[in-house]
């Protein structure tokens, strides 16, 4: 659902398609030197309808293992780079779109419960022999991901805002959800 999806790949393959696709593989080029650095986080900001999505679904399908990419991003700029390979497709992504609705939902606790129990359902399906209680909060699970196998995680999020758009969502859960 949200670890290695396959998602990004096929949004980013349909786009790359497109008549007027412009190769922006060169914004790899400045994440790829502080993956396992201290300072490694980026919040790609743009105004509406100028390429946020494309850049997530890009760099999901550059970096995640769901996909074999060579045949896409061998031909873009990206591929001249010296860490082209050694990054390509061999990251742990969990690519998360918030603004995906559970069927139904009317509460902020079903959205935020629909995101939880994904992460922890395709964890658990990808490290069974590694985590030691399922009961445990995504981000201790991930640690004893990481504590067990040295393997990190690179997390995409698309649309964080957009939980703030829903008419459900009080102050307080606002606040809550920023926490989480």
């Amino acid at each position: 659902m949200f670890l290695n999806t396959i998602e990004p790949y096929e949004k980013y393959k349909a786009m790359a398609a497109d008549t007027y696709f412009v190769d922006k593989t060169a914004l790899l080029k400045e994440l790829i030197p502080a993956l396992g650095k201290e300072n490694r986080f980026f919040c790609i900001t743009r105004p509406r309808r100028f390429g946020k999505t494309v850049m997530a679904n890009m760099a999901g399908a550059f970096f995640g293992k769901a996909s074999n990419c060579e045949e896409l991003f061998g031909r873009m700029e990206i591929a001249g780079f010296e860490g082209y390979q050694e990054h390509l497709n061999r990251h742990n992504v969990i690519y998360i779109d918030f603004s995906n609705m559970p069927e139904n939902c009317g509460t902020y606790m079903q959205y935020i419960e629909r995101i939880i129990h994904g992460l922890k359902a395709d964890l658990l399906e990808e490290y069974p022999d590694v985590i030691s209680d399922a009961q445990k909060a995504v981000w201790d699970i991930l640690s004893e991901v990481f504590q067990r196998t040295r393997q990190r995680f690179i997390f995409i999020m698309d649309e964080w805002d957009a939980v703030f758009h829903m008419s459900f969502i009080t102050e307080e859960e606002q606040e809550q959800y920023l926490l989480f």
